[in-house]
């Protein structure tokens, strides 16, 4: 799968919603979704690199895209469920979702945790992710095939000392992938993981300061796993853990 070579129009016809979109991984994935044919869905939260995004895609001639700026970290169930409404009414149903956006939060010993840093965290990187796709399930039951992606992180598969509540985080996502998938196994929908693993990307940055990003993969290098999963080739994929590298 890391060799992995899409197919032109793999994506084309899909409509395909993008969490942090603006940077890193998810604006790869975004732009490589559009190259492939599909009309991208920009979620963030910053307007400005959506739209660096959304010309980006528009000047190279792919599906126009649209741009929903949101900030995971104060939405509430009913802005997701407004958006919902607003995509079945725009595109009928909703073919993916990916869900790159995450918080790494403060990086330090248990005893040192601040409860409200997690709580943040945890509202980005987990009931965030509850709340949107509960609201947009029912959109892509009415896709003839439909894909949820969620990032996960080798801290989210084993505890590693320091990493609390971006940890915490990540092993709450890996449950959510699995109960998702096994509600949906059988359906038009499935749900699986991705592990980017050690990427050039701002985030890698904060935790790593000392680290040399040339070292680092690009995202771009992780598109082979990114595609698969996302496109018609995954289909009967369903409940698995990928490692993006």
């Amino acid at each position: 799968m890391l060799e992995y070579q899409a197919a032109k129009e793999l994506l084309a016809g899909k409509t395909i919603l993008v969490t942090g979109a603006g940077d890193g991984i998810g604006r790869t994935a975004a732009i490589n979704y559009a190259k492939h044919g599909a009309t991208v869905i920009l979620l963030g939260r910053t307007v400005k690199k959506l739209e660096a995004v959304y010309d980006e895609i528009e000047q190279a001639g792919y599906p126009t895209p649209a741009i929903v700026p949101l900030d995971l970290k104060g939405a509430t169930e009913q802005n997701y469920q407004d958006m919902a409404e607003t995509i079945a009414e725009q595109f009928g149903h909703l073919d993916g979702l990916l869900h790159n956006a995450s918080q790494l939060g403060a990086l330090g010993p248990f005893e040192h945790i601040d409860i409200a840093s997690l709580e943040e965290v945890l509202k980005v990187n987990l009931i965030s992710q509850v709340m949107l796709t509960k609201a947009l399930l029912p959109v892509m039951r009415k896709a003839p095939s439909a894909s949820i992606l969620f990032t996960s992180s080798s801290v989210g598969r084993r505890g590693r000392a320091y990493w609390g509540p971006y940890a915490f985080s990540k092993f709450a996502t890996e449950g959510m992938m699995q109960v998702l998938a096994d509600e949906c196994d059988g359906s038009q929908v499935r749900v699986n993981s991705i592990n980017p693993g050690a990427t050039r990307t701002g985030m890698r940055g904060k935790a790593y300061p000392s680290e040399d990003p040339q070292t680092l993969k690009t995202p771009q290098e992780l598109m082979p796993t990114y595609l698969y999963l996302m496109g018609d080739d995954s289909q009967g994929v369903n409940g698995q853990q990928f490692d993006a590298q």
